[in-house]
């Protein structure tokens, strides 16, 4: 039997992304055992985020400076505009450490089962960016799921009058995997995605 207060801190725990109940009971069991050093610097970390990052107006990106590094850095392509559904896309990106042009984080994409529209995504800002014109290719970086699928195929349609190009990532099987262990919409999306050697 537990308090409340380690209760209700373990009910919190439990509710982020791929965490459960037995997960979130090892976490808040392990800050208990180092009370001393690890709970005041997590709370201290907890409190400047919640003060100080904010949402950059221009891409989406979550940073402590308006508008974010990504955007505010003048080495970057102002040319080259990627597309993706959210931020963890853009840091997923970010960390591999070869694009070197702007973003434009979606905030999700179209879901007919969710009902989620275009109105309920970034839409408008990003085509307000390439109503400027400095913009010259937009990669769309969506996932290989049909909701994202179809918001590449929307967006590939508002996009065919503007004066862009527009790329998509290579899909298909990953280096190192083997056939046998992949979905066959993998292997289909590999196999209509062939090229020459």
């Amino acid at each position: 039997m537990q308090g409340k207060e380690i209760e209700q801190l373990t009910k919190l725990i439990a509710k982020l992304p791929a965490l459960g109940a037995r997960s979130a009971r090892r976490i808040v069991l392990h800050l208990l055992k180092k009370k001393e050093s690890a709970l005041p610097a997590l709370i201290t970390a907890l409190q400047e985020v919640s003060d100080n990052v904010k949402k950059c107006p221009i891409c989406g990106n979550f940073d402590t400076q308006e508008p974010c590094a990504i955007c505010s850095d003048g080495s970057r392509d102002k040319e080259l505009l990627c597309v993706v559904q959210d931020v963890a896309d853009l840091w997923a990106m970010e960390r591999v450490g070869v694009f070197r042009g702007q973003y434009h984080v979606l905030g999700g994409i179209l879901s007919a089962l969710d009902g989620v529209t275009p109105e309920d995504l970034n839409i408008s800002a990003l085509f307000e960016r390439l109503g400027k014109g400095s913009i010259k290719e937009v990669i769309l970086a969506l996932p290989a799921t049909i909701d994202g699928q179809i918001t590449a195929h929307y967006l590939l349609l508002r996009l065919k009058d503007m004066p862009v190009k527009v790329t998509t990532l290579a899909q298909g099987i990953p280096v190192g995997a083997e056939l046998d262990y992949m979905d066959d919409g993998t292997i289909q999306m590999a196999l209509s995605a062939r090229k020459e050697l």
